[in-house]
């Protein structure tokens, strides 16, 4: 055998190798589906069994403007609870977003709602900065933190604050939709909220239980952000919601994943934006995860379909190697309708753009796969807030320049 053989011979057994783990994968995320489900099932006869329905404090950190922001913040005053505040924390009183939720307030006057000022943040991560601020003025021992581009329904507190029943319970997260009114990279991003992360969630909850949180939605105790050391203690980290999850999981408490789905909106317009932000979490998720994440390439089906196409075609196997290509083609399609109408509610609650699109999911996993090698090959810098930071060891940041840039929005 040739050298040039032995090369063909090793890249096809790559491909093949790829496609065994990523369809190995696909079988593990149906199990979660299955799992999250019954799961879904049980909680609902509990919640009809019994209420468990403690007064709650929702902090929501905002940072200028958005599309439909007073829609998205309206739908957190419109909640079918019988006690909760509502605390809102920007750097000035004169912030858009600030200005709008005091817009909205005034149309929910029952609704206890106080606004709240921080000033420049005194951490690198700003989120947290204002999350210590109004956890230091909540007057509820459960906290419920939602991002500003959340849309949430009138069951979304009596859901998320339901696992706490449990006193094992220190902090809840939640899986979320993506959704957008923008064009075909939106889309595309919003089907990787909806599935690809989705699947990531489902699979590491399935194996060795929840040992993170998810930012756009979390639920905690105030004696458990108070174990952990406050929100403070995560006042260096990008992935803030990741360390709190798994200082929370370290602190002996359980992170309970509910199967309650929220809706993330989808900001990013352009290609540009929305690759620099998914690019952004693929390469903190490389600091924040070291162990974990060279991993994830044996997940992803496409690159290794089209690295079999390419390797068999040139030695006389086009046949083969087509058909090694469709089968991750429909696997990833497969995998689309699955996660996106069994979990992600794309089809009960959503637009169901996911499941009339799921032929677009094969780019979506090829453009994942490529931000996964770029995080290794690319820079350590990100964009926070429109500053340039640079991501340290266990994905801490550091600021680089004082003036921002012009960039995408945060999410």
């Amino acid at each position: 055998m040739t050298i040039d053989n032995v090369f063909v011979f090793a890249l096809a057994a790559v491909a093949v190798f790829g496609v065994i783990t990523s369809t190995i994968y696909s079988l593990m995320v149906a199990a979660g589906v299955v799992r999250f489900r019954l799961r879904a099932a049980s909680a609902r006869r509990r919640a009809q069994a019994r209420a468990f329905l403690p007064p709650v404090s929702v902090l929501k950190p905002l940072h200028g403007s958005e599309p439909d922001l007073e829609e998205k913040l309206a739908s957190f005053f419109e909640q079918d609870y019988p006690e909760f505040e509502i605390l809102f924390c920007a750097r000035h009183n004169s912030d858009a977003g600030l200005l709008a939720a005091r817009r909205v307030a005034a149309r929910y006057p029952r609704i206890k709602t106080r606004f709240l000022t921080c000033g420049e943040p005194l951490w690198q991560n700003a989120r947290t900065f204002s999350l210590e601020i109004m956890r230091r003025e909540a007057r509820y021992p459960i906290l419920v933190t939602a991002d500003s581009d959340v849309r949430v329904g009138p069951g979304y507190l009596a859901a998320v604050v339901e696992p706490l029943s449990d006193p094992r319970v220190g902090m809840v997260t939640c899986l979320y939709r993506g959704v957008t009114r923008h064009g075909l990279w939106a889309q595309l991003e919003a089907m990787g909220m909806s599935v690809e992360m989705t699947s990531g969630v489902l699979v590491a909850e399935m194996l060795e239980g929840m040992k993170f949180a998810l930012g756009p939605s979390m639920v905690m105790r105030q004696s458990t952000i108070e174990k952990i050391g406050g929100f403070e203690k995560a006042a260096e980290y990008y992935a803030d919601d990741f360390v709190l999850g798994n200082w929370t999981a370290k602190a002996g408490e359980i992170v309970a994943l509910s199967t309650y789905v929220i809706e993330h909106h989808v900001l990013n317009a352009t290609f540009k934006g929305t690759a620099a932000h998914q690019q952004d979490w693929a390469t903190s998720t490389r600091f924040s995860r070291p162990m974990g994440h060279p991993g994830t390439v044996l997940t992803y089906a496409i690159p290794y379909g089209l690295l079999g196409l390419a390797v068999l075609g040139s030695a006389g196997y086009f046949a083969l190697g087509m058909a090694l290509l469709a089968f991750t083609i429909l696997d990833r399609v497969l995998l689309c309708l699955l996660v996106a109408g069994g979990v992600a509610g794309d089809g009960e609650a959503g637009d169901g753009e996911a499941l009339r699109k799921a032929w677009l999911y094969p780019l979506r996993d090829l453009m994942g796969f490529c931000f996964w090698v770029k995080s290794y090959l690319g820079s350590s810098h990100i964009c926070y807030h429109g500053y340039p930071f640079e991501l340290l060891p266990e994905g801490k940041m550091r600021k680089i320049l004082e003036e921002p840039q012009e960039t995408a929005p945060a999410q």
